[in-house]
């Protein structure tokens, strides 16, 4: 082989060389060999949002003493000596399992009140095995949440996340205890924001999800994939009693709000007018002779009420309120409840066609006395 044809032959075997080094290193980026498989994996996985937001979610054990209906028969002397009937004890107690969220670092939670209503005692228990009994700071029957305290050192708050900014098809975590089998957190994604008309709270506005929510994951944290708060577990649609795919969640704005109210008044100060409202839908428009779908219909006005008092009557098409276009319930719901009390509103309604206005003084929202289906 002459020198020239040695040479060549060098030179073509050191760009092969090169070209397969490129290769494997082209390979090495795109398919992860080695260590770098651990860096796939992570981006495939919400390990680090559970991590910081799971030490958070609290399981509540809450009980109370339920006092037993026994016959007089069975308490009468003669009774109990001709035929030995036991004195059974007249109360038991009535054990409930949820969850909370801790959202600060001070001890308070965060749960459902559906959870610890009519609690004799509260037990909430942390994922790194303390536990401390609870004490209730409010409760708020008509959005289903509560808020509780508890004394131990070295606690850290979830953070709340923008639940208003929460699109269809976002991925969420649902973190709690279902059925006691310890913390748990199942994914999916946003169903539907703005849930109403469920028959399950007074003031409805639920983030819906196929996150997996089961019986023991009430007051649990709803997370996003940043591990923030979005969303109180509140309720599932079942017939069977386990999850099946529709599942509800408080919005955590709306969370924040009560909260704050909860902690300052210890109840939720709401505005009231004595109102039954209705949605105008199609055929309503129609029979009523509304150009469009605008307002809400008095359905009902509550005796001894302010509205009442001032003159408004079932039929009436609420308008406005304060200037404010109501367009459906939810928000008429909404802008009455966020009044202040022992002020004075403006209503502007349509009756028989014409459009009118009346002033109406407000009144604090009475306690909720309903009780509420959980599903």
């Amino acid at each position: 082989m002459n020198r020239s044809n040695l040479l060549r032959f060098f030179l073509q075997a050191a760009t092969a060389g090169l070209i397969a080094g490129l290769v494997v290193l082209a390979l090495q980026d795109n398919f992860s060999f080695g260590n770098a498989n651990d860096t796939d994996r992570r981006r495939a996985s919400f390990s680090s949002a559970v991590q910081a937001s799971a030490p958070s979610v609290v399981n509540i054990f809450s009980s109370k003493t339920i006092k037993r209906q026994r016959h007089p028969l069975l308490d009468n002397p003669m009774f109990q000596q001709f035929f030995g009937a036991p004195r059974a004890p007249r109360e038991r107690i009535q054990s409930s399992l949820g969850s909370g969220v801790l959202i600060n670092n001070k001890g308070l939670v965060l749960t459902n009140n559906h959870v610890i209503d009519g609690a004799d005692e509260i037990k909430v228990a942390l994922s790194d095995g303390r536990s401390a009994l609870a004490q209730l700071v409010g409760s708020d029957p008509d959005t289903d949440l509560a808020v509780l305290r508890i004394d131990l050192p070295e606690l850290s708050g979830l953070v709340f996340g923008d639940s208003d900014g929460l699109l269809v098809g976002d991925l969420v975590l649902a973190i709690g205890n279902p059925f006691g089998v310890g913390q748990t957190v199942t994914m999916g994604i946003v169903s539907a924001t703005g849930r109403k008309h469920l028959g399950i709270n007074t003031f409805e506005d639920f983030i819906q999800t196929d996150a997996a929510i089961n019986p023991g994951n009430s007051g649990g944290a709803l997370i996003n994939i940043s591990g923030e708060l979005v969303g109180i577990n509140t309720a599932i649609y079942s017939q069977s009693g386990g999850s099946q795919g529709i599942g509800f969640a408080v919005p955590a704005e709306l969370a924040k709000r009560i909260v704050e109210q909860l902690i300052t008044n210890g109840r939720v100060i709401r505005g009231w007018l004595g109102l039954d409202l209705q949605d105008v839908d199609h055929d309503l428009a129609k029979s009523f002779g509304l150009p469009d779908l605008q307002g809400v219909i008095v359905a009902g006005v509550y005796r001894r009420a302010p509205a009442y008092q001032a003159g408004l009557k079932a039929g009436d098409i609420l308008t406005a309120i304060n200037g404010t276009e109501i367009d459906g319930t939810r928000k008429a719901l909404n802008t009455i409840a966020a009044l202040q009390p022992n002020k004075n509103v403006m209503l502007t309604y349509l009756r028989q066609g014409k459009q009118r206005q009346m002033s109406v003084g407000v009144m604090e929202r009475p306690a909720s006395t309903t009780p509420r289906r959980r599903r």
